[in-house]
């Protein structure tokens, strides 16, 4: 049976009461990485992501079981094992399921949420250039930190390069300039 080949979902999510999430789409390369003869999928993913300068890596279950949002960083999760459901975008986003070879690639103020995962479940972080990373839980975000949160996000540059596939970042690129505040 041959092997499905990579391909591009993207995601857009407005405002969700105080939860920013961004005007960038989100990204879900499916089937991105494939582990290579002796080379595991978790090697191989973490190599992809320092290879296009997402740095400050981890390998764990990954995203936390809670809703939250980061405001100093874009983030990328590649699934090196098993599958993982999240919700995106806050109450009102989308579920979405990764599977072992997916990466997403999450703007800064998107709202994700680990919902169920496989007892395998396993995950490779990055930050473009090795940003550090803060956690604003959604349902404890107020309204100033909600403000700040907006600001800080908009000064974040956009990263060089795709963690998945190396390529200028066109999709966040060509978006909308500004998108709704949600106060």
């Amino acid at each position: 049976m041959a092997e499905q080949a990579h391909r591009l979902e993207t995601l857009t999510f407005g405002p969700d009461g105080r939860v920013p999430n961004s005007r960038y789409p989100v990204l879900i390369h499916r089937k991105a990485v494939a582990a290579g003869l002796g080379v595991d999928l978790t090697d191989a993913i973490e190599a992809t992501f320092r290879r296009n300068d997402w740095l400050n890596n981890w390998r764990e279950l990954g995203v936390y079981d809670y809703p939250h949002f980061h405001s100093t960083t874009h983030e990328a999760l590649g699934m090196a094992r098993g599958w993982i459901t999240l919700r995106l975008g806050g109450e009102s986003g989308a579920i979405v399921r990764l599977e072992a070879g997916d990466i997403l690639v999450l703007p800064a103020g998107t709202s994700h949420l680990r919902l169920d995962h496989s007892p395998d479940s396993w995950m490779v972080g990055g930050y473009p250039e090795g940003r550090d990373w803060d956690l604003i839980r959604d349902e404890q975000v107020t309204e100033d930190e909600s403000r700040a949160a907006i600001k800080l996000i908009g000064s974040l540059p956009i990263p060089a390069r795709d963690p998945a596939t190396g390529e200028v970042m066109v999709l966040w690129r060509e978006a909308p300039r500004t998108y709704g505040i949600p106060f």
